[in-house]
C-alpha cells in the first residue's frame, strides 16, 4: 500500500494506483487497522470476539459499521486518560501509546488529548513529499535551494503515567522522520534545529527572519503551518528589520536571542555582509512608504510561492498575506487534523478559496455523514443540520455536504472529527473535499445558529467599511452573550489606524444586517436577541492571547486565534483592553 520509493514521480504514481481503487484500499485500510488493534478493550466491547483473521475484508467492514457506534471525543476521553494516566494493557492499541498530542484547543475552548504514535509521523512525511510532488510540477524550484520556514516547537511534558505530551507538530520535529527530512534537505532549511526547537517563539521568530534575509537570494519558497504565523512574522518584521539589518551587516546576534544553544547555532551560520544589510535597508525603507505592500518579492526575489494552511479559520489573513506577497502565489497546503492527516492539494495553482483536497485513502478509514440544512422549524432544531446514515468514501456524492468520520491506526474508532466538507469532485476515485466549517456552532443565544464561516462573511463585510478611515483590521474574535437580557453577540476587533466612531458604528450595523440565518433574523426583530455590539480592543490585544495559549503549551505554527470563546481568561483580557463599544441600530424601530 505505501510508496517503497521516495522519488517525486514514484509517490505520484503510488497516489495516482490508490486512488484509481480507492474503494477497496479504504476496506483493505480498516482490515489493517482491525488486524492490529482487534484485541483491544474499546473494540472488545462491541465487536466481542470475532475472529478478525477469519472474516472477509468486506464483511468486516459491514459488521464494523453496524456494530461500533459513532463517537465523539468525549467518549473515547475517559480510555485517553487512562492510558495518560499510566494503566498499561491494550486499551485503544495493541501497541502501547507513549505520546499524546495536545489539539490547539481555540476551537472546544480547552486542549484535548489524541494518540500519537510513530505512524503519525510518517503519514505527515509521507503527505509532504506527495504534495510537494505535485507542487513541483506547477512551481519548480532550484537544486540547492532554501526554504525559509516559519516553524515551532512547543515545551513537552510528561502525564501523570509518565507518557510525554505536547503539541502534533512538536512531536513530529522531534520525530526520525523530521530527522530524516532535515538531513535530505538540509541545505534547504534557512533555520537549524536549535531555532525550531528553542521553546521561545520570538527568539525564534527573529532568527527565522535573520536567517532567511541572510540567504535571501536562495530562498525557493516561504512556509509555515498556518498562514497566522507568516503573517505576524511579518508583522513582527515591520518592527525588527533596522534591528535585523544591524545583525546582518555586523555579522552579529541581536542581545534579544539569550538561548545560548540558539546563539551559537545562528553565529555559526551568518557573517559580516554590508552590502546586502544595505540592500535590505533600502528595500525597506521604500516597502515602509508602500504599506509594506510587495515584502516578500521585494525581500526574496526567487521565492516561487508562499505555502501554509489557508482555509477554515485562516482565511481572514489572506488580505494581509497577499498584501505581503503581492504577485507570489499563495498556495493551499494539506488538510489534516490532530488525529489524522485527511487530503492533499493535487491542484496548487487555485487560489486558497477555491482549493481542494484529495482523500488519501491509506491513511485512516473514512466515513461521512450526510448533512442537510434545516431551514424551518428552528423551535424544534437544535443543531443546523439534520443527519444520515454514514456512508464509506466510495458512496458519497458531488455537492453533498458531510461530516468527517475517522478510524485511525492510533485508536480512534467512528470519531466525530466535526469538519464539514462539501465534495467538490473526484481525482479518480477518492473525493475532492472542499472544507466548509467546523459543525459546532460557534454562536447562539435563542434559536439562532451561526457558524465560524458565518461570522467570516459578516465581519468582512463590515470590515470593508474601515477603507474610509484607510485603516484595517488586525483580528477578531467574537462571544454570545447570555449573562444579559437579552443576549446578544458581541464582536472584539483589533484596528490599525484611527477610526471615528461614526464609521465604527456604520461597521457595527452592516455587520448585525449581514447575519442571515433565519433565526438570528426572526430574533433580533422580536428583540429577544439584542442590538450587535462591536468592541475595539487596544493593540496587542490578540498577541495577549497568542501568548496565553503558548504559555499554556500550544506552539505557534499550531495556534489558530478562537473565532468565538467563552473561555474566562480570554474574555477577561478582551474586556481590559476594550477602548470603545458600538451599538447596532440595524432593527431600531
Amino acid at each position: 500500500m505505501e510508496p517503497s520509493v521516495c522519488g517525486e514521480d514514484d509517490i505520484v504514481r503510488w497516489f495516482e494506483d490508490v486512488t484509481e481503487k480507492a474503494g477497496s484500499v479504504q476496506t483493505q485500510t480498516l482490515w489493517r487497522i482491525l488486524e492490529l488493534n482487534f484485541e483491544v478493550e474499546y473494540l472488545k466491547k462491541w465487536l466481542g470476539d470475532i475472529e478478525i483473521q477469519e472474516v472477509d475484508a468486506c464483511v468486516l467492514e459491514s459488521l464494523y459499521t453496524s456494530l461500533v457506534p459513532l463517537a465523539s471525543h468525549a467518549d473515547l476521553e475517559p480510555y485517553i486518560h487512562r492510558i495518560a494516566n499510566g494503566e498499561s494493557g491494550p486499551i485503544l492499541t495493541k501497541q502501547p501509546i507513549t505520546t499524546l498530542s495536545l489539539s490547539s484547543g481555540t476551537t472546544e475552548g480547552r486542549q484535548k488529548y489524541v494518540p500519537f504514535m510513530r505512524h503519525s509521523s510518517q503519514t505527515t512525511l509521507q503527505i509532504f513529499r506527495l504534495a510537494a510532488a505535485y507542487r513541483s510540477r506547477v512551481y519548480p524550484t532550484r537544486e540547492g535551494g532554501r526554504i525559509l520556514e516559519f516553524i515551532y516547537s512547543s515545551r513537552q511534558f510528561k502525564t501523570k503515567g509518565g507518557l510525554t505530551a505536547g503539541t502534533a507538530t512538536t512531536h513530529y520535529y522531534a520525530s526520525p522522520e523530521f530527522k530524516i527530512k532535515q538531513e535530505k534537505t538540509k541545505s534547504f532549511t534557512c533555520s537549524p534545529e536549535e531555532v525550531i526547537s528553542s521553546g521561545d517563539s520570538k527568539q525564534s521568530t527573529y532568527c527565522h527572519l535573520l536567517l532567511g534575509l541572510f540567504f535571501s537570494e536562495q530562498v525557493e519558497f516561504i512556509t509555515s503551518t498556518f498562514a497566522y504565523s507568516i503573517v505576524q512574522s511579518f508583522i513582527a518584521f515591520e518592527e525588527l528589520w533596522k534591528e535585523l539589518c544591524i545583525d546582518i551587516r555586523d555579522g552579529t546576534l541581536s542581545k534579544r536571542i539569550n538561548l545560548p544553544k540558539v546563539r551559537k547555532a545562528v553565529l555559526d551560520i551568518i557573517s559580516p555582509n554590508p552590502i546586502l544589510a544595505s540592500k535590505i535597508e533600502a528595500c525597506c525603507e521604500e516597502l515602509e512608504d508602500l504599506d509594506w505592500f510587495g515584502l516578500i518579492p521585494k525581500l526574496w526575489p526567487n521565492a516561487k510561492y508562499v505555502y501554509s494552511i489557508m482555509t477554515g479559520s485562516m482565511q481572514p489573513y489572506l488580505k494581509k498575506l497577499r498584501r505581503y506577497a503581492a504577485e507570489v502565489p499563495l498556495v493551499s497546503a494539506e488538510y489534516g487534523s490532530t488525529e489524522s492527516w485527511i487530503g492533499v492539494n493535487v491542484d496548487p495553482c487555485l487560489p486558497p478559496e477555491d482549493v481542494t483536497f484529495a482523500v488519501v485513502p491509506t491513511f485512516s478509514y473514512f466515513e461521512f455523514i450526510p448533512l442537510h440544512r434545516q431551514k424551518q422549524d428552528y423551535n424544534l432544531v437544535i443543531d443546523d443540520f439534520m443527519e444520515d446514515k454514514p456512508v464509506p468514501l466510495s458512496q458519497v456524492k458531488v455537492g453533498q455536504e458531510y461530516e468527517i468520520v475517522l478510524t485511525t491506526f492510533t485508536g480512534l474508532y467512528r470519531y466525530r472529527l466535526g469538519d464539514v466538507v462539501e465534495v467538490a469532485g473526484f481525482h479518480n476515485g477518492t473525493p475532492k473535499l472542499n472544507f466548509i466549517c467546523r459543525r459546532k456552532l460557534i454562536l447562539t443565544v435563542n434559536i439562532d445558529k451561526n457558524t465560524e464561516k458565518d461570522l467570516q462573511m459578516v465581519v468582512e463585510r463590515g470590515s470593508q467599511l474601515l477603507s474610509k478611515s484607510k485603516a484595517e483590521l488586525i483580528d477578531f474574535t467574537s462571544h454570545a452573550d447570555v449573562l444579559t437580557q437579552p443576549g446578544h453577540y458581541i464582536i472584539y476587533w483589533e484596528i490599525k489606524g484611527e477610526v471615528e466612531e461614526r464609521v465604527l458604528g456604520e461597521c457595527c450595523r452592516e455587520m448585525d444586517a449581514s447575519f442571515v440565518d433565519h433565526g438570528y433574523v426572526v430574533s433580533r426583530r422580536s428583540n429577544s436577541i439584542g442590538p450587535l455590539e462591536l468592541r475595539i480592543v487596544e493593540k496587542g490585544t490578540f498577541k495577549k492571547i497568542l501568548e496565553y495559549f503558548i504559555g499554556n503549551g500550544s506552539a505557534l505554527s499550531q495556534f489558530k486565534t478562537p473565532r468565538c470563546t467563552s473561555n474566562k481568561v480570554l474574555l477577561s483580557i478582551l474586556n481590559l483592553c476594550t477602548t470603545k463599544r458600538v451599538y447596532s441600530t440595524a432593527y431600531a424601530n
